[in-house]
């Protein structure tokens, strides 16, 4: 309606509120989306006074009328709401409409803002879902249960900011971006929104144990946004190359023999979209950034800044037009708050050893399996705090299948899901997820395959039933039950913490924050944690924390660590080179002022300590 107004001539302006958080920042996005600056859109700008007027006014040839009364711009308040409201017409009550225009005009042209994009940024940086919108919430339920509502895909929320980022970023010239968006916020569908206009999209997705589920996915949110069937598939199984939207494993194409004219030209696609784009650092991914030339490029990634290296910003030209962390999200109520309790567990780690920055899984294994102290703490917890869906990550196939067994034979019933399940207590992936949201299990155990790309928004428990190692991995698990779904109000979380290394962590880690040891932290400070969210560890904890704190890990044990990781993550032995640009920025700048810890200045014999030279290298470096 106000497109079709400013294409008669009519102009439009707005003035709204911010008082109280009431005015949604993704609905000023959306004006400034859509109707650019032929609206001019002001904040009232008295912070001292609330401002809270529903007023509408119309001019016409020859007369003028004002709306005044309740009516927000709201689903309520538009459709089943009882409201009310006042109309003064210039011809019949002049005086009236000139008193309420007049003062109007006064507020607009001397006590307001203009919203331009830093005061709109700002705003939606600092807004919080105010109280009351719970309330109407419930309202809207209600009438979504009366009414046949015909599903809309459009985007909201977050998706519309990002959508105006990546417009805004595009205009600039830039032909790549990374969009970083906690788990939930709906990247997959963002990317279908914003490449509708393109003719050729290629989606490429990383994690191949649960890869066919994933493209499912995807390619059903692009269906649903473009309203098209023209899609197909290239991986293990099919090699579709003429469909307008290709799916593809980055494990499949991103192999030299597909990458070439015969599969497709390197300007086949005019839009390329990158999932969970932390991985985009592997030599499959680099062929296939390398070889494709889009207009644009698109990389999708829940993981926050320097948690997976600095290298990816690399590959998107450093260019990061709009992100979203996790406590943002729930604090525009986009995701639903948690409740976190950090729980004892005297497990003994200390004489467990660490493989490559991980504890060994064998021992790991040896040490859950048959822990019946360890199995009746778990199911105490999870009893007092009760769940109908839950989800607990283990460490391991056996383990995973132990606690459905430990949990079933205690009125339970549950079932273990991992890549290639088969046997007594394990369930396919799919079959799985449909039983729990029958309610004929009720809790899932699982080793890494719901970490990425698979939601089951009903489930309202996650259980960590293992060490938290990778940040990455904690929150994306985290993020698993954090979706919103119709009477869930938050997600219960269960962390069974013993003196493992780096189990302080998860206090910086349910922050947002990125560096753990740099920046300050008091359990006591509940204002640090999003809105809603509850953090409780047992007392056990704090001096356990404070115990971790003291004896955290030596200098070389970091450096160490971090070796093997940029090693994982590049699918290969780090060279010197590589260390420096994926190496964390914090541990490299302390690792430079200390020339004993140095892997640097010796990188031969750095690595022939770790035992990582071949045999030829090895009598190069011995002669």
């Amino acid at each position: 309606e106000l497109d079709d107004a400013l294409k008669r001539g009519a102009k439009i302006r707005i003035l709204t509120g911010n008082y109280l958080g009431i005015t949604q920042p993704s609905a000023l996005y959306l004006i400034k989306h859509k109707l650019g600056d032929q609206v001019d859109l002001r904040f009232y700008n008295e912070k001292n006074r609330s401002f809270h007027p529903k007023s509408y006014m119309f001019h016409y040839k020859d007369y003028s009328t004002i709306y005044i009364g309740s009516s927000n711009i709201s689903k309520s308040a538009l459709t089943s709401g009882i409201e009310w409201n006042y109309r003064f017409s210039s011809k019949t009550d002049s005086h009236n409409y000139e008193k309420f225009y007049n003062t109007f005009l006064d507020l607009f042209e001397h006590h307001s803002i203009v919203i331009d994009d830093d005061e709109l940024k700002r705003y939606s940086k600092n807004w919080h879902r105010p109280a009351v919108s719970k309330d109407l919430d419930r309202y809207d339920l209600q009438d979504d249960e009366t009414t046949n509502n015909l599903a809309l895909f459009e985007p909201r929320g977050a998706q519309i900011e990002a959508l105006c980022a990546l417009e805004n970023t595009r205009a600039e010239g830039a032909g790549r971006a990374l969009v970083q968006a906690a788990t939930g916020v709906g990247k997959t569908y963002l990317a279908a929104f914003d490449s509708k206009d393109y003719e050729r999209v290629l989606f490429v997705a990383h994690r191949e144990e649960i890869l066919k589920q994933i493209l499912n996915q995807a390619a059903l949110s692009f269906k649903n946004v473009r309203n098209s069937d023209d899609y197909g598939f290239f991986d293990g199984e099919s090699k579709c190359t003429d469909k307008s939207m290709i799916f593809a494993s980055v494990a499949t194409l991103g192999r030299s023999e597909y990458l070439n004219n015969k599969y497709f030209a390197s300007d086949y696609f005019n839009y390329i979209v990158i999932d969970e784009f932390h991985h985009a650092v592997n030599d499959q991914y680099q062929r296939i950034v390398n070889y494709f030339k889009p207009q644009f490029l698109l990389g999708l990634t829940a993981t926050p800044e320097r948690m997976d290296g600095r290298n990816i910003y690399e590959i998107c030209d450093y260019n990061v037009p709009y992100e979203i962390s996790l406590k943002e999200a729930i604090n525009k109520g986009m995701l639903v708050p948690f409740h976190y309790y950090g729980i004892f567990d005297d497990t003994d780690y200390s004489k467990l050893h660490i493989v490559r920055g991980r504890y060994d899984e064998k021992e790991l294994n040896e040490t859950y399996i048959g822990n019946v102290h360890r199995y009746e703490l778990i199911y105490k917890y999870y009893c007092k705090y009760g769940s109908r869906q839950a989800l607990g990550f283990c460490c391991s196939k056996e383990h995973a299948r132990e606690m459905a067994r430990e949990f079933s034979s205690r009125g339970i019933p549950s079932v273990a899901v991992f890549s290639d399940a088969s046997g007594e207590y394990t369930e396919k992936r799919n079959v799985a997820i449909q039983k729990l949201k029958n309610g004929e299990i009720r809790a899932i155990f699982s080793v890494d395959m719901f970490n990425e790309g698979v939601d089951i928004t009903s489930v309202d428990m996650v259980m960590f039933l293992r060490p938290t190692e990778s940040p990455i991995v904690f929150l994306q698990q985290l993020g698993r039950g954090l979706r919103k779904c119709r009477g869930k109000e938050f997600l219960t979380v269960l962390d069974f913490i013993g003196n493992y290394e780096k189990a302080g962590r998860v206090r910086f880690l349910l922050e947002g924050k990125s560096d753990m040891y740099r920046e300050g932290c008091h359990l006591s400070d509940t204002l640090r944690f999003p809105d809603d969210c509850m953090v409780d560890f047992d007392l056990k904890l704090i001096d356990l924390f404070a115990e971790m704190d003291r004896k955290h890990l030596k200098l070389k044990d970091q450096v160490i660590n971090e070796y093997f990781r940029v090693k994982d993550l590049l699918g290969k032995r780090p060279t010197r080179l590589d260390l420096f640009t994926y190496m964390d920025n914090n541990i490299y700048e302390t690792a430079i002022t200390h020339s004993k810890d140095n892997p640097f200045k010796r990188y031969l014999e750095f690595l022939n300590d770790l035992g990582e030279l071949s045999q030829i290298e090895v009598e190069f470096y011995k002669g």
